[in-house]
């Protein structure tokens, strides 16, 4: 799954029941009973008004970890106009990570050698005499015209990449930036701490509008990452399709924007893990499609699953840089 940013599926929730809110308690004396003032009564909520995070593409976000639940902002934007978080510093701070990195570098190193002039010049004419016979054997205009057909192609793909949409959180070096309530949120966007939506062209405007008030995410917007290992741990007849899709998709996310290569590459096509997403859409999607996906989903292991996301969710979990 290439694309950062899925297609989500709407899966509706199920609200837990509640005895019928209708139907008054009758008194033995007066008939029906006087609510409780002190008692919640279910009332439609008000109505939010979403006109700034519209206007101004940027959304709420709430994200449940195993340490808490905290609020931030993500938004997406071409690829060509965003500048990467610089995980430097968070690297330089993971003794592993840093040494893992020192032997890449040592691998990548290449050995030259040196010849004397003689030795090298004859190397030199061998290779100009067998560069020659393979023109003349394929056709240099051929070979030109092959190359030249090669370049545009990786040329469009480069093109397409820079113009596609990725995802952008309220980080800074690398890490994703969580806070408590919404007004400890509302305090950060306002004071002009270094963070990287501040490169987006509508960050100033969001610090000077933003209300505690505003940090309400939807229902797609909150995730609840802590919940998902213990679900799959549950078997198969308990997984959470909308529970789970949805980590999916805020996973990717996250590891794209924070650039966690490891997690990207647990969630890449053709993953165990990325097979499971499958297969959960599949079923959340109903018809044909949905006996399959169910087929699907009993050949992949629990345990597996599990232990995957367990992985996910502390690699994340790692790259958090908690705020009250």
């Amino acid at each position: 799954m290439g694309n950062p940013k899925h297609t989500e599926v709407s899966v509706a929730r199920q609200s837990p029941q509640r005895p019928d809110a209708d139907e008054p308690e009758l008194d033995d004396t007066t008939g029906a009973a006087e609510p409780d003032e002190t008692e919640e009564t279910d009332r439609p909520s008000a109505s939010i008004d979403r006109s700034l995070w519209d206007e101004l593409r940027i959304d709420p976000v709430e994200i449940a970890l195993p340490a808490g639940t905290g609020f931030t902002l993500r938004a997406y934007r071409p690829a060509s106009s965003l500048t990467p978080t610089d995980v430097t510093e968070r690297d330089q701070d993971d003794p592993f990570l840093a040494r893992r990195q020192a032997i890449e570098e040592e691998e990548d190193d290449e050995t030259v050698v040196i010849l004397d002039e003689e030795l090298a010049g004859e190397f030199a004419a061998e290779d100009e005499d067998e560069e020659s016979t393979r023109r003349r054997r394929d056709g240099a205009a051929d070979t030109d015209d092959e190359s030249d057909e090669s370049d545009e192609a990786v040329t469009d793909e480069a093109d397409e990449a820079d113009d596609e949409e990725v995802p952008v959180f309220l980080s800074n070096q690398g890490k994703l930036l969580l806070f408590k309530t919404p007004e400890s949120l509302v305090s950060f966007i306002r004071s002009g701490a270094p963070n990287d939506l501040s490169q987006l062209d509508s960050w100033n405007e969001l610090s000077e509008r933003v209300e505690p008030a505003d940090i309400a995410p939807l229902d797609e917007d909150t995730y609840e990452l802590d919940l998902v290992v213990e679900n799959l741990r549950g078997g198969h007849d308990t997984w959470d399709s909308t529970l789970l899709i949805e980590a999916g998709e805020v996973a990717r996310d996250l590891s794209y924007a924070l650039r966690l290569p490891a997690v990207l590459d647990m969630l890449s096509a053709g993953s165990s893990l990325d097979d499971l997403d499958e297969a959960l859409r599949a079923t959340a999607n109903g018809g044909i499609g949905a006996f399959m996906g169910r087929r699907r989903l009993k050949k992949i292991g629990a345990q597996t699953a599990s232990l995957g996301w367990r992985t996910i969710v502390g690699k994340i979990s790692a790259v958090v840089d908690w705020r009250d």
